[in-house]
């Protein structure tokens, strides 16, 4: 994310925490740990972390938002820290890994998406998706450049949302750096507008406000699960392959935590195997190679990616271009 995002995106994330009563630091008393989150968790942390507190006594305060906006806050709190775990998507936890400490939670030696020097740790699997509405056609990239679809096509921000900074990678990975480039541009015509929030694009789906927007398969099927309205899909390239990347949650521990030694009992408890077997309960995938999800939950998610091609983006390298990308993509748009 470019760093002259960090201000707006810091005040944005500050009205979420005076809506949730303040920070972990404030209202603690000392038995409070605070995680600073992507959203599209929502339901599934209200379960794990009433088990959380059940066990041991201590609360969790979750502060929601989109990936680019919590990493921001932690960056812009490094002086006076404020929260104890992070999780967010890459490429924005691969930003701040400066502002996270080495910590390797009980069990996550069985990760395989994982910093090389133990400060993040993959916690719940997940992959880029689209939504698309009933009433819309929409198979191809192609298709989405339909005049037809003019205002009723949506994704979220490249650089605010980690969903949206994945739309920007797949493009790239589909059509090349300029193909991409080009492709937003004229996609533009179709674009209803920016978007902070991926989350918040399935209800105008559902809704028929937009008929495609992008998403992530845990959020799309969690919703989906829950009140309908729309189907997951991936847009096929000029051959008809289909692709997509994963978008792991990915879990540390803040540098200067404020109740570090509580933290680190909460990511002991996050990559449980009891825990992790959990995932598919939200839609996500176990990240401990050594557990696996069953139930009707994962076959839905084994028959979304089915037939999809599954690439591996190298993170070191996306973080190195991504100011530049976003850069070259807000030119595209004429942002």
């Amino acid at each position: 994310m470019k760093k002259t995002l960090a201000t707006v995106l810091a005040v944005a994330l500050t009205a979420v925490l005076s809506a949730c009563g303040g920070t972990g630091a404030a209202s603690a008393g000392g038995k409070t740990v605070t995680v600073y989150t992507v959203d599209g968790l929502e339901d599934w942390y209200t379960a794990r972390f009433a088990e959380f507190e059940q066990q041991t006594g201590i609360t969790v305060q979750a502060v929601t938002a989109g990936s680019g906006e919590v990493a921001s806050r932690v960056e812009k709190e490094k002086a006076n820290t404020q929260a104890d775990v992070l999780v967010t998507l890459p490429p924005f936890i691969q930003r701040v890994t400066g502002l996270l400490q080495p910590y390797t939670p009980r069990g996550a030696d069985q990760v395989s998406e994982k910093d090389s020097q133990g400060r993040y740790f993959a916690m719940m699997d997940n992959y880029l998706s689209f939504i698309r509405n009933p009433q819309a056609t929409a198979k191809t990239w192609d298709d989405l450049l339909d005049p037809k679809l003019k205002g009723k096509v949506q994704y979220s921000t490249p650089g605010e949302a980690g969903d949206g900074t994945a739309v920007l990678l797949q493009l790239q990975h589909a059509l090349g750096d300029q193909g991409a480039l080009d492709y937003l541009g004229k996609l533009e015509a179709n674009n209803a507008g920016p978007s902070s929030s991926t989350g918040k694009l399935q209800p105008k789906v559902a809704k028929g406000e937009l008929l495609v927007a992008n998403g992530d398969v845990q959020m799309n099927l969690a919703e989906i699960a829950k009140s309908g309205g729309f189907d997951v899909f991936f847009p096929a390239d000029a051959q008809g392959k289909r692709s997509t990347f994963a978008l792991p949650y990915y879990a540390g521990l803040v540098a200067n935590a404020p109740h570090a030694d509580d933290a680190k009992k909460l990511l002991d408890f996050l990559f449980s195997p009891e825990v992790q077997a959990k995932a598919a309960d939200a839609y996500g995938i176990p990240a401990r190679v050594d557990v696996t999800a069953t139930g009707a939950n994962a076959a839905k998610i084994k028959a979304a990616l089915d037939g999809v091609e599954i690439w591996h983006p190298d993170w070191t390298a996306v973080l190195a271009e991504l100011d530049a990308d976003l850069a070259a993509y807000k030119k595209a748009v004429g942002r």
